[in-house]
C-alpha cells in the first residue's frame, strides 16, 4: 500500500514544522521566546491562508453552494 502525499499534507506539516521551530529557536538561541514564536506563528498563518484562501479545497465558487446530504 502506497501513500502519496497530497498538498493539505504539506500544509500540515509546514504548520507543525513552523510551529515547532518557533520553540526551538526560542529556547535555544538568543532569541527571545515570544519573539520567535510570534514569527514563525506568522509562517504558519501564510501556510493556513494559503491553504483556504489560494488554493482552497473547492474546485470553484459555485462548489460552496452544494447542500452536504449526511447533515439532512
Amino acid at each position: 500500500m502506497d501513500y502519496t502525499w497530497q498538498y493539505y499534507d504539506l500544509v500540515l506539516v509546514g504548520i507543525l514544522v513552523s510551529l515547532v521551530a518557533g520553540v526551538l529557536i526560542g529556547q535555544f538561541t538568543s532569541f527571545p521566546p515570544t519573539t520567535s514564536i510570534v514569527g514563525f506563528s506568522s509562517v504558519a498563518a501564510v501556510l493556513m491562508g494559503h491553504g483556504l484562501f489560494i488554493n482552497g479545497p473547492v474546485d470553484e465558487p459555485a462548489d460552496l453552494t452544494d447542500e452536504v446530504e449526511t447533515l439532512n
